[in-house]
């Protein structure tokens, strides 16, 4: 539990002398719950644990949201399909999750967008028969919404004409549409959701440590009491164990990996997860012209056009991958099937010079009968292999919270006592304290700060009210305050403050997840390198050859991800992706933050 003498805002700072602070605590003391993973179950999985009263370790064996949960389509939402599937508890569920996200837990990070369900041009039957079919569905969702959700903070759905679903979105083709259906969900940036549920959580008392990788289960006779991990930021130092009376691993599509450090004994895990690669494109804004979002269906997979501030995202895929899993790779072929199906409805077809970024990321399914990955369970599940570790598995993005409810619950009646019910539908995460008034109040702020209103905004909408954080670190140091090389929406001070609060250890952690600068740039972060790597190695007090090979490790990673973009397959794109090493367990040399801070480890 936090020290009631220090505020919520400081315990739940993730600095440089922080991890060496948990790191040492990872050593020294037997948690209640330790959760291996820092995706969005794992991060979910921590706070919900460290909500109760329980002490809670959280290991990662790289970034915050490094996975699954930096690359999905930035959507919390109630899944039209599942509804179509009459999977109305999926439906309930999600719903429930997206109001209390919007409202209450984080409505910083998550707001309202609209979405147009064009209907297509056909035969005059066809066309009153999907009109009906599909305003039946939205009908549903929004009921589900108001009904069963708790605060709906969405906007009802609109039945269309052709001449208003153009006047919202003018690059539509006239006769591709005769019309469309307006509604709304959430939209998030993941991993910056992700950084602010592990944050909460270290602002309960939870040691959150990343870079730190399981090599194996510590076991006494057929239980585990703990687990064996390795310090990647000290490669050369041994490994050590961490002693936790129940084990949470929340690994997403490393589930099976950790099943397999079982089975020397003979364990089976009871369940397998398999990976679904979806890809994402993001081009401008000016690309498009529309105010809202599209969501189609295609034969393989629902594809979402989604404004993502001055750019689109357009994805995704929905395809089986058994390749390397750190690094999921594009492949041309992924690509051109993008571009093929949203240039459907395009009144100017998009080409692959209109592409600003590229991402991957792999969904875990649990595995059932169907050979289609669309068609895999989207459920998740909670099963306990070997007495003392439990895994979860499956899900989705928008209900990580009842995931992690689920898995905390098990943990606590293994804990026995009194450990308190889940809370965390009741406890908004950091920065979404008085986001509102603050919102309202922005011009205000900016004008008591010297800066333009729409600094402030932008620094709301991604921090909500820790923003007083990053203007009072502008205004100790003014450098800070200016934009950052080749990324002029971003500040200098956000790649900082990421450093100093926000647990980014690498280049790539602050210019792929703190910031979004690796897909929003046509440069995808090259230019912004070397200025990013000069604020990041003043912070954490980089030599001259560690801001260089960080550099250097980022622009190999740019080069070999857009050489696999023009591979015309999986094989061929994964090769080319995985020839740069991730930066992780190279630091021999990083030049010792532990020496820099003199302390002993």
């Amino acid at each position: 539990m936090r020290d009631p003498s220090v505020s919520r805002y400081s315990a739940g700072r993730l600095s440089p002398i922080r991890r060496i602070a948990d790191l040492r605590r990872l050593r020294d003391e037997q948690f209640d719950v330790l959760v291996i993973g820092g995706g969005v179950t794992g991060a979910g999985a921590a706070l919900d644990a460290a909500s109760r009263g329980l002490s809670v370790a959280l290991v990662e064996a790289r970034d915050l949201a490094a996975g699954t949960s930096s690359r999905s389509s930035k959507l919390i939402h109630g899944g039209l399909r599942y509804l179509e599937q009459l999977e109305l508890h999926l439906v309930h569920e999600a719903l429930t999750e997206r109001g209390l996200l919007t409202s209450r837990i984080a409505p910083h990070l998550v707001r309202p967008v609209p979405i147009l369900v064009p209907l297509l041009t056909t035969n005059p039957p066809a066309r009153a028969w999907n009109r009906a079919y599909y305003g039946a569905g939205v009908a549903a969702y929004d009921a589900f919404a108001g009904v069963f959700g708790t605060g709906r903070g969405m906007p009802l759905h609109r039945h269309l004409t052709r001449d208003g679903a153009r006047g919202l979105f003018p690059s539509l083709r006239a006769d591709a549409v005769t019309g469309a259906i307006r509604y709304y969900d959430g939209q998030v940036d993941d991993a910056r959701l992700v950084v602010n549920l592990a944050r909460t959580a270290a602002s309960l008392g939870a040691a959150v440590v990343t870079s730190a990788r399981v090599v194996g289960f510590v076991r006494q006779a057929r239980e585990v009491v703990g687990v064996r991990v390795r310090d990647l930021e000290a490669p050369d130092a041994p490994d050590f164990e961490v002693r936790a009376r129940t084990v949470v691993a929340a690994t997403g599509v490393w589930s099976d990996d950790m099943s397999q450090m079982l089975r020397d004994v003979g364990v089976r895990p009871g369940m397998r997860v398999r990976a679904s690669k979806g890809v994402h494109l993001v081009v401008p804004r000016s690309a498009i012209t529309g105010e809202a979002g599209l969501i189609l269906r295609t034969t393989t997979s629902v594809l979402f056009v989604i404004p993502w501030g001055g750019h689109w995202i357009i994805g995704t895929t929905d395809t089986d991958w058994e390749l390397d899993r750190a690094h999921p790779a594009a492949s041309a072929r992924d690509i051109r099937y993008l571009l093929d199906q949203v240039n459907t409805v395009l009144d100017r077809p998009l080409t692959t010079d209109d592409i600003e970024g590229v991402y991957a990321g792999l969904r875990p399914l649990l595995s059932g009968e169907a050979d289609s990955t669309s068609k895999l369970s989207r459920e998740h599940a909670v099963v306990e292999p070997m007495l003392g570790l439990l895994l979860v598995a499956g899900g989705k993005y928008t209900t990580y919270r009842v995931m992690a409810a689920d898995v905390i619950d098990r943990a606590a009646r293994r804990l026995g006592g009194e450990v308190r019910p889940s809370r965390t539908d009741q406890l908004p995460l950091l920065g979404a304290d008085g986001y509102a008034a603050a919102w309202r109040d922005r011009q205000d702020l900016a004008r008591r700060h010297g800066v333009t209103a729409g600094v402030v905004e932008h620094l709301l909408e991604r921090y909500g009210t820790l923003t007083t954080h990053l203007l009072a670190m502008m205004a100790a140091e003014p450098t800070l305050a200016g934009p950052l090389r080749g990324a002029p929406e971003y500040l200098a001070a956000e790649i900082a403050y990421a450093a100093l609060a926000e647990g980014a250890l690498h280049l790539d952690d602050v210019l792929t997840r703190r910031s979004r600068i690796s897909i929003e740039t046509a440069h995808r972060g090259t230019e912004s390198a070397e200025h990013a790597a000069e604020i990041m190695g003043e912070a954490l007090g980089w030599s001259p050859a560690v801001r260089a090979r960080e550099v250097e490790h980022y622009l190999a990673r740019v080069q070999a991800e857009r050489q696999s973009q023009t591979m015309p397959d999986d094989l061929t794109a994964d090769a080319a992706r995985i020839g740069v090493p991730d930066v992780r367990g190279i630091a021999a040399d990083r030049g010792g933050l532990a020496d820099l801070l003199e302390v002993d480890l």
